[in-house]
């Protein structure tokens, strides 16, 4: 659910973030009123070069306005120098608080959040978005404030030359404010489109990567490429939309200042020939009316990277509102390291209003081994979840000792848990490093030790640079058994009373499995363990077995009582174990 935010809340909340630079601004901003200032003194220092210098023949004036001229640019290029740093200064700034916002943002998310968003448009989110946002902050700020003080400096001149022919071309402005306005909305329209044609194209591109090897097995190269060119078609109309709401500003604004211009030569000409102007003032009043209309045609597409950088700041909040789902007590209960039951009081789990979990009531004791057993989409990942909280129960209450973990602190809930998965999850970096993940303060020995409980300790002293040997993207340089027992490694030297085991030697061949299984007994001794599996030879170490159907518990007791029982669990184990499933088995084999 989001919050209620208004949309303007959102931009003040970037502007605060820009007023934070407050030192930095007040600088940037009197760096940008000397350019603004030395534009108009150019355009007013036309008059006594033409009416002094090349008219009168004043020789003091002609080495006098040299040295004014050089005064001036050399100030005005420090001042470009000066605005151009501090401003990016702050929009880096407000970039990198964004930044960091939107990624602690994200990471608090529960797990609800990364099943419906897709990892590469959340991707696009912190990197092409943000980005956007910085162009807007730095750069068309920037330049929208410098020309807007340039347009007054120069308006103070052209109203000092002549008042009243100064009247008479501003009467042009308000028309061209009219296609800065319209052209900026709909440049706004359209980049939202491409920013979100964008994100979709940064999730299939971290799909088919992440894939490759499923996309070669089945020779898919060209259906992907197909796709990726439909994406790419797409992205391109939308680009081109907004290049001609771009482009169609321009010339608009080309021939309102055409109308401009071609007033004041036919009104301003006629003044100089009747004798009540002089042709200094007049080209004086030209130049500042010409440089008068560059920074208001400016404006239009300054005021389209705005708009653009508007439409970024939508999708960035959309995201910084989105609720975390799980939150922390006001005077969250530290729990205290040591042996630890877990109980379910009629807990209920809706994902979507579709139920996943339905009145669950269990208590499991400190110290005990706990297999949960049943057919795909029976609720057993589902509700070990729970436990870390991962997700929280729709209705119901799961204690750790006596402690309902919604009252628990987070991070203490959460020390006392360690996970293995069949999804072996590992970082781009060294064995050690991923061994001592959760634990930095781990010492060389804890790490060797943790590898050899995991009976890793022989594979990882053959590698080349041994526990410093790098890894590669999500463990890819070694094999689902060595990876597997470097993830239960991890779980060992974080040394938590609680474990939970979600299928974790489901996918290994028999002989990675028999070390893998041995690494799991050093690994759940002595700790409340929850066992997933579907090979129900896994679990014979088991104190306990429970059987979900449908989100609710259907069979609880040992192995040799469910299989008298003649229940749900006798029935999973003969569709492993029966005879014809062997003589199936062997069918396919020797056809």
């Amino acid at each position: 659910m989001k919050k209620k935010i208004t949309i303007k809340s959102r931009y003040r909340e970037i502007l605060l973030l820009i007023r934070g630079n407050r030192i930095r601004l007040m600088f940037a901003m009197i760096c940008m009123l000397v350019i603004a200032v030395s534009t108009a003194v150019t355009a007013y220092l036309v008059e006594p070069v033409l009416d002094d210098i090349f008219i009168n023949k004043n020789r003091k004036m002609l080495y006098i306005i040299p040295i004014i001229v050089l005064t001036v640019y050399f100030l005005r290029g420090v001042a470009y120098y000066g605005q151009a740093y501090l401003m990016n200064y702050v929009g880096e700034g407000v970039i990198r608080h964004l930044r960091n916002r939107l990624y602690a943002h994200i990471q608090q998310m529960n797990l609800a959040f990364f099943q419906d968003e897709k990892t590469g448009t959340l991707m696009s989110r912190i990197t092409n978005d943000v980005n956007i946002i910085k162009e807007m902050v730095s750069t068309a700020v920037t330049s929208s404030l410098r020309d807007v003080f340039t347009i007054l400096g120069l308006t103070c001149v052209i109203f000092y030359q002549d008042w009243k022919m100064a009247l008479f071309a501003l009467l042009i402005l308000p028309v061209a404010f009219f296609p800065i306005v319209e052209f900026g909305r709909r440049v706004r329209r359209v980049s939202t489109g491409c920013q979100e044609a964008m994100a979709d194209l940064n999730s299939f591109l971290h799909e088919t990567f992440f894939g490759n090897k499923i996309v070669k097995a089945f020779g898919m190269e060209y259906h992907e490429i197909k796709r990726f060119q439909e994406r790419t078609d797409t992205l391109f109309k939308l680009e081109m939309k907004a290049v001609k709401a771009k482009a169609l500003s321009s010339p608009v604004m080309e021939f309102l200042g055409g109308v401009g211009i071609a007033f004041i030569i036919w009104f301003g000409g006629g003044r100089v020939i009747d004798g009540v102007s002089t042709a200094g003032t007049f080209f004086s009043f030209m130049a500042a009316v010409l440089m008068l209309y560059d920074p208001v045609k400016k404006l239009t597409k300054l005021n389209n990277a705005i708009q653009q950088g508007l439409a970024a700041a939508d999708r960035v909040f959309d995201i910084l509102e989105r609720e975390t789902g799980i939150t922390e007590a006001e005077n969250p209960i530290e729990i205290p390291d040591g042996p630890h039951s877990v109980t379910f009081r009629n807990v209920v789990l809706k994902y979507n209003d579709v139920t996943a979990l339905s009145g669950v009531n269990l208590h499991v004791d400190a110290g005990e081994v706990l297999a949960l057993v049943g057919m795909s989409g029976g609720g057993k990942t589902s509700l070990v979840n729970l436990i870390p909280r991962f997700y929280d129960p729709t209705a119901g209450t799961i204690l750790i000792d006596s402690v309902n973990i919604k009252d628990a602190s987070i991070q203490s809930l959460r020390k006392q848990i360690a996970v293995v998965t069949q999804d072996t999850i590992l970082f781009n970096d060294t064995i050690g490093n991923n061994i001592a993940y959760g634990k930095a303060d781990a010492s060389r020995d804890e790490i060797v030790n943790a590898a050899k409980a995991a009976y890793a300790y022989e594979f990882i002293q053959s590698l080349p640079s041994g526990f410093d040997t790098n890894i590669g993207e999500l463990g890819g340089r070694l094999s689902g058994g060595e990876r597997q027992r470097i993830c239960i490694a991890r779980a060992l030297i974080k040394n938590a009373p609680i474990l939970i085991l979600d299928e974790a030697t489901s996918a290994l061949d028999t002989e990675s499995e028999m070390l893998v299984q041995k690494a799991l007994e050093n690994l759940m001794r002595g700790r409340t363990t929850f066992v997933i599996a579907h090979r129900l030879s896994t679990i014979s170490y088991a104190n306990r077995i429970i059987v979900l159907v449908n989100g609710k518990i259907v069979e609880e007791g040992e192995h040799e009582t469910l299989l008298v029982k003649n229940g749900e669990y006798a029935k999973l184990y003969r569709m492993q174990f029966s005879e014809p499933a062997r003589e199936g088995a062997q069918a396919i084999k020797n056809p």
